[in-house]
């Protein structure tokens, strides 16, 4: 799988191409990844996916939106269900003014356009007129066709990036997972933390993780660390670490690998939620703590054999 990092890198023949954000890469995503996958390998045409950074609803309202996945997670996820080409195009304001006519002759000038296959509810250029039907008039006149894949649901509804952004970001790790289709992550390299939980016989690995994305809030739960091609049962804490440093603003994301001994400093781990257990609590003494990280070790070593 091919990875650039603005339109203007790219050049293809012949492209089968499908246009979105694609955070997640959720059970609805795969839906269209699929399909275009499949018939684009029919036609012996590669399988293109163009997506954006930032999120464009975080440039057109300035509100922060901190997204399921960073861009290189994204491109990951699509190349394992076999996307040949991802595109991450910066989004701007200027961008956004771009008129559905302008913004689909520059794709049929860099990537060849043949094929495009878009979600039902579908639109780009300004003030979102690049709908199904602009995009298919414009087809005629560029000479590529449209195909419009109807939406994924289960019995809550549609499957959305922004609800399961929701569902995390609320600690409902478990019905997040069922809608992404596998479990949520975060990681990063490891670094040197207050060093504390060594002198409690705790010792736990700080990951410093991407700020953008969504966080679980603050509490305990039971992860999947992976080290390399390696993996342990994990109890993780998310927060502020009350009992020692109440003044704290910024989470920490620290975990406890179980039946783990070695210095891991400068690797990178990635850990699976598998589900919440517990809130983030201020104890009265460090005994208390204590007794509560065995139960919260316990709980997990449960939970994940």
């Amino acid at each position: 799988m091919q990875h650039y990092h603005s339109l203007e890198a790219a050049s293809f023949q012949n492209s089968w191409l499908t246009i979105g954000v694609f955070d997640g890469v959720h059970r609805g995503h795969r839906e269209i990844i699929q399909k275009l996958v499949r018939d684009a390998h029919a036609h012996h045409a590669p399988a293109v996916v163009l997506t954006f950074d930032p999120h464009p609803a975080a440039v057109l309202t300035g509100k922060e939106i901190r997204c399921l996945t960073t861009p290189d997670e994204r491109a990951d996820l699509l190349a394992a269900l076999g996307v040949d080409v991802v595109i991450t195009q910066r989004f701007t304001r200027d961008l956004s003014t771009a008129s559905a006519l302008e913004y689909m002759t520059h794709l049929k000038e860099s990537l060849g356009l043949t094929h495009l296959l878009i979600g039902y509810d579908f639109a780009l250029g300004k003030g979102r007129e690049g709908n199904a039907a602009r995009l298919t008039e414009i087809g005629l006149e560029l000479n590529y066709s449209v195909e419009v894949v109807s939406a994924l649901s289960d019995e809550s509804g549609v499957i959305s990036s922004t609800e399961i952004r929701k569902l995390i970001s609320t600690g409902n790790i478990n019905e997040a997972s069922k809608l992404l289709g596998y479990r949520y992550q975060l990681g990063g390299e490891i670094i040197h933390g207050e060093g504390r939980g060594k002198t409690i016989n705790f010792p736990t690995a700080n990951v410093n993780y991407p700020k953008g994305k969504v966080i679980p809030p603050n509490g305990i739960y039971a992860c999947w660390a992976h080290l390399g091609a390696q993996k342990f049962m994990a109890a993780t804490n998310i927060g502020l670490n009350p009992t020692f440093t109440p003044e704290r603003q910024i989470p920490s994301l620290e975990a406890y690998l179980l039946d783990f001994d070695r210095d891991i400093y400068g690797e990178t781990m990635q850990l699976e939620f598998v589900t919440r257990l517990r809130d983030e609590i201020r104890y009265k003494s460090v005994d208390a703590l204590i007794k509560q990280i065995h139960d919260d070790v316990d709980q997990t070593r449960k939970i994940l054999s």
